[in-house]
């Protein structure tokens, strides 16, 4: 009989910090203790921004995204390699998971190359150097199989790696979602501090529960949707093109939230769908 597909989780920044944590995981080790194959992704922006603050350091951003030399790089290491993937699997050890933090550098766990400078969205009409920011190539599927079939759950922290060793920031939705495509997941989870798709942006109430590709492009046209929730959902309806069954959008969790929005798709947050 072959293995059951994982479930992705995507933990945002914001979805880390404080009681949420605790929360998260205690949701996240009562699904590994039913059976179900699991793989975290976390990010740490706003952690990573403290530092460099801490550190001397001006964050810069373009549209938005993050300009990453090689001072910002070492931040990102100390942060999100370090300090929250421990954080993270402390967590999640406390509530009875048998987690294994990894980052791109982890044999590859996350094969990156360097991105190429691009014109984006907010940075004008000419290309931009985004410096040591990278785009994903592949995943490690043997290593993460490996892990998942000893009953491990892999956390892995957004940092890719390429064969000579260098190593690049990767945003946290871009590995989330590649993961969850290659590893043919049942569903993604991403958590952050978005409780979904809000018809008002600025009124919680007007969360969407669910949504087809259609629906959420014709939202996108209609400007119901705008600013960073765009990329967000056009790189999800291309993680369901590649077999995976749901994408989850949700909130900071309280306890058993999670478990509330797998067993009823759009009951804590947005679920989009095929």
């Amino acid at each position: 009989m072959s293995p059951s597909a994982p479930l992705v989780v995507k933990l945002g920044g914001n979805a880390i910090a404080g009681e949420g944590l605790s929360a998260v995981a205690a949701d996240l080790a009562w699904l590994q203790q039913q059976g179900q194959r699991l793989i975290v992704v976390h990010g740490g922006g706003p952690q990573t921004s403290a530092l460099q603050k801490q550190l001397g350091q001006q964050p810069i951003r373009i549209g938005g995204r993050r300009v990453t030399d090689e001072a910002t790089l070492d931040a990102i290491k100390m942060m999100v390699g370090g300090k929250l993937n421990v954080e993270v699997c402390s967590a999640l050890l406390a509530a009875g998971a048998k987690p294994v933090g990894l980052h791109g550098a982890s044999s590859m766990a996350i094969e990156a190359i360097r991105r190429p400078p691009r014109v984006i969205s907010g940075g004008g009409a000419e290309p931009v150097d985004m410096g040591l920011v990278g785009d994903v190539l592949g995943v490690n599927r043997g290593l993460l199989d490996l892990l998942l079939e000893a009953g491990h759950m892999p956390v892995l922290a957004c940092i890719g790696a390429a064969v000579d060793g260098s190593v690049f920031n990767i945003n946290g939705d871009v590995v989330a979602n590649r993961v969850a495509a290659e590893l043919k997941a049942t569903a993604l989870v991403q958590v952050s501090d978005i409780v979904g798709v809000l018809r008002d942006k600025d009124d919680p109430s007007t969360r969407i529960g669910q949504l087809t590709e259609k629906q959420a492009r014709d939202a996108i046209a209609t400007g119901v949707v705008t600013e960073g929730m765009i990329p967000k959902l056009e790189e999800s309806f291309v993680t369901i093109a590649a077999g995976v069954q749901r994408v989850h959008i949700v909130g900071k969790l309280e306890p058993a939230q999670l478990r509330a929005e797998l067993d009823q798709p759009g009951s804590v947050g947005t679920a989009l769908l095929p």
